[in-house]
């Protein structure tokens, strides 16, 4: 199985595909070095294999290769946050309580 996340500009959003087909996406919003992540889907039948946390997980790595910031507005986002703290640095230090970081 071959997993892919990458970004997708035209719909604002980062996507996971898995042997090429597409299996999920994070949506954000973007304002300058800053995005917010409202969203993430994996569709039914690609549930149960880790595949959110490869795509959020890909999603904030890109985001942190690119200098920019995240506010984690879906829920799901600060969970992988808390269980990989090398991300936390990418929430702004005055927003982090509000998410639960």
């Amino acid at each position: 199985m071959t997993t892919i996340v990458q970004d997708n500009p035209t719909d604002s959003r980062f996507e996971i595909t898995v042997d090429g087909e597409l299996a999920g996406f994070v949506d954000y919003r973007q304002e300058g070095e800053s995005y917010a992540l409202p969203h993430t889907r994996i569709y039914p039948q690609f549930e149960g294999r880790g595949l959110g946390g490869q795509l959020v997980s890909g999603a904030l790595a890109e985001i942190a290769a690119r200098g920019g910031s995240v506010l984690p507005y879906c829920p799901f986002v600060p969970k992988i946050i808390r269980d990989n703290p090398e991300f936390l640095a990418l929430v702004p230090q005055g927003d982090r309580a509000a998410f639960g970081l």
